[in-house]
């Protein structure tokens, strides 16, 4: 039985801090801080290691455009980059980062597996 987007949405905010988010080209580990705020929405933020050293920069998704990637994924079997660039816009002007964030958080969920940069597959 698929997960609905409730479902979903209630799986990531379930995710303690310091949950590691998988990404595929990721030198160093990007990890879950909690739920917070983004674009005035509630939001799943996230720690990404700094190059230069020092505090970590931080960055989120809206639980709004997890519904929305969520149902493109259901919808079509894959969710691409530049689904992301036309559909969740303002998310994706934050930081591209954040598709692989989707991405890598819906293939821990047991969701998508990466296919290749800038795809993800529904499995």
């Amino acid at each position: 039985m698929e997960a609905d987007y409730n479902e979903i949405i209630e799986c990531i905010r379930q995710l303690p801090p310091g949950t590691v988010i998988p990404k595929p080209e990721a030198r160093s580990p990007f990890t879950v801080k909690g739920i917070g705020m983004r674009r005035g929405e509630d939001a799943l933020v996230y720690y990404i290691p700094n190059n230069k050293g020092g505090r970590p920069h931080q960055k989120g998704v809206t639980f709004t455009e997890f519904s929305k990637a969520f149902a493109e994924l259901t919808r079509a079997g894959a969710l691409t980059h530049s689904w992301a660039q036309g559909n969740i816009s303002q998310c994706m002007h934050e930081g591209s980062c954040n598709f692989t964030t989707i991405g890598g958080l819906f293939s821990l969920l047991g969701h998508a597996r990466y296919s290749r940069r800038g795809v993800y597959e529904k499995t």
